[in-house]
């Protein structure tokens, strides 16, 4: 009895113990780690700019920079003009549409919706100038700018409603009392100083897209030019120290690095943290297994935003005019709706008072996040997306303007911000509008007449599409993967973050997903229980037999 007893017991403990190895969690003797410190750190140009000739004669516009730069860089201009960063689209293919040209130039998102028709200011992050209308030369090497991105003096500016160029007298933004100041900026002395770009100068443009720092990515903004690896452990001064190009290897003018938001498949111009952290590295072997379903991002981003606020919400159907017509006075908001307060990038400290703006009558209604913690979806790298000649099927559903591709089978867990909002669509055609909201009193702008009708009128005018003269406002969704904002890794998710029921990972569903901690299965459930029991019947028959023999003996 004693020694049956012991069999029963010892039985259901080796099965434990297979379980439990079976599932990854003993150590592994071998694991890589990545030591961001011995980066490969590529700052410095090849050459000192300012002992060229051609860059010494004084140059009267940006034009003449350009001219000078190819006649020695010569046929990069071909190279440039032949990327999505010059043509700002590029072919694409999705199940929906087939083949077609997608890209800034023309795709709807939900904050400042589109730029056509608006190009003046929307083109002020384009690198060239000139770009006001239909009419802009894309084959001209002349409207390219080079110093946006070369420019080393950190002085070179470009003017928000400039169509790409810069001022050539002083100026204030906005034009009526604004608090920016813009100076013409020394073409020599910016020409000479040229050299590899740096997080500033991408930073540029891609911090501030969607019209202020922060508004659109969330994981992108101007506090990672100088910050601490506790913001970024890539970019953080006392981390990495990295620059964007030693992720983002370019070649030919090619940047790697397109967004879900304007981009349908994986095969372009992605990066992966796979592409520099090779092999295995982690400690526990399970924990490298879940790689194949959970992109690195998911654990190593819990949250962004961290150090300026970010907009979650733009509801476009509260712009406009009071009564007596004027526009809505009504510019609220130094508090944050959600997420507490910003913490300074370098001493970690709390900003008490940040200026958001909750509300602007140009613009509407807005909701900003802090600390934002991601949402979590699958992707296999593809996304179908809504065109201004797609029919609404269901507008009072939220319609999804960038429906990512993938599920368990054939993608990975990514951690994404939705942006939410309301924007202007077409009540009786059933499509979005694009509408003109950039311009001068008697052009239909919004911004200048306040008229959401004429607005409209003009903006599918100028896109070749018909509008019936009925507008209302649709709530839309778009979908941004959250990359930036690495954090080290004792700050990275742990195991009980994901595996409970009210988890990260609580409103990802999936046919073929199932999150042991979060999930339920009556079959695993059941021999879990009866696990439990076998081992109470053997603790207390061993026991029991103990008692029985201790008496007799």
């Amino acid at each position: 009895m004693r020694a049956k007893g012991h069999y029963s017991v010892s039985i259901l403990s080796f099965f434990l113990l297979f379980v439990f190895l079976a599932t990854g969690n003993a150590q592994k003797k071998d694991y890589t780690i990545y030591d961001l410190n011995k980066a490969p750190h590529v700052h410095k140009a090849g050459v000192d700019h300012s002992k060229f000739p051609e860059l010494q004669k004084k140059f009267n516009s940006p034009h003449e920079v350009t001219e000078a730069c190819i006649s020695c860089h010569n046929k990069r201009d071909e190279e440039f003009m032949k990327t999505p960063h010059w043509l700002w689209k590029e072919p694409v293919e999705d199940a929906v549409h087939g083949k077609y040209e997608l890209g800034k130039a023309n795709v709807i998102n939900n904050f400042c919706i589109g730029i056509r028709s608006n190009e003046p200011r929307c083109t002020s992050c384009h690198a060239g100038y000139g770009w006001k209308n239909k009419n802009f030369d894309f084959n001209d090497p002349k409207n390219i700018d080079c110093l946006v991105c070369h420019d080393q003096t950190g002085t070179y500016k470009k003017y928000p409603a400039g169509a790409g160029y810069p001022v050539t007298e002083e100026k204030t933004f906005p034009p009526k009392g604004g608090k920016k100041k813009f100076f013409p900026p020394d073409y020599n002395k910016v020409a000479q100083s040229v050299g590899l770009p740096k997080r500033n100068n991408c930073g540029t443009c891609h911090y501030s897209g969607g019209g202020g720092n922060n508004v659109k990515h969330g994981d992108l903004e101007k506090a990672l030019n100088k910050t601490t690896k506790k913001v970024d452990v890539h970019m953080g001064i006392d981390g990495g120290n990295m620059q964007c190009i030693e992720c983002h290897k370019t070649y030919n003018h090619q940047i790697p690095g397109t967004l879900l938001t304007i981009q349908t498949n994986n095969k372009n111009n992605r990066v992966y943290c796979e592409d520099c952290h090779k092999g295995s590295f982690h400690k526990k072997e399970i924990i490298d297994k879940h790689l194949k379903k959970v992109a690195c991002q998911t654990c190593h981003i819990p949250v962004y935003a961290k150090v300026n606020p970010t907009k979650m919400w733009w509801d476009w159907s509260k712009a406009g005019l009071n009564t007596d017509g004027k526009p809505i006075a009504k510019y609220g908001g130094k508090e944050l709706n959600k997420g507490g307060h910003p913490i300074d990038g370098l001493t970690g400290k709390p900003i008490e008072n940040i200026e958001v703006h909750n509300y602007m009558a140009k613009k509407g209604e807005f909701v900003w996040e802090v600390n934002a913690v991601p949402d979590y979806v699958f992707s296999n790298g593809t996304a179908t997306h809504v065109l201004v000649t797609d029919k609404i099927d269901d507008t009072k559903q939220p319609l999804v303007l960038n429906k990512l591709g993938g599920s368990y089978k054939d993608g990975k867990i990514i951690p994404v911000k939705i942006f939410k909002g309301k924007q202007i669509y077409d009540k009786k055609f059933k499509n979005l509008i694009q509408p003109k909201l950039f311009g001068k009193k008697g052009s239909g702008a919004f911004w200048a007449e306040f008229d959401w009708g004429k607005a409209a009128e003009k903006g599918m005018e100028y896109i070749g599409q018909k509008y019936s003269g009925e507008y209302g406002f649709i709530e839309t969704e778009s979908y941004w993967p959250v990359n930036h904002m690495v954090s080290p890794k004792e700050d990275a998710l742990k195991c009980q973050d994901c595996h409970k029921q009210d988890g990260r990972l609580a409103k990802l569903k999936d046919p073929d997903l199932y999150v042991p901690g979060r999930d339920k299965n009556a079959t695993l459930d059941t021999i879990g229980w009866a696990l439990v029991l076998l081992t109470l019947i053997g603790v207390l028959g061993h026991g029991f037999a103990r008692m029985i023999f201790t008496k007799k003996n």
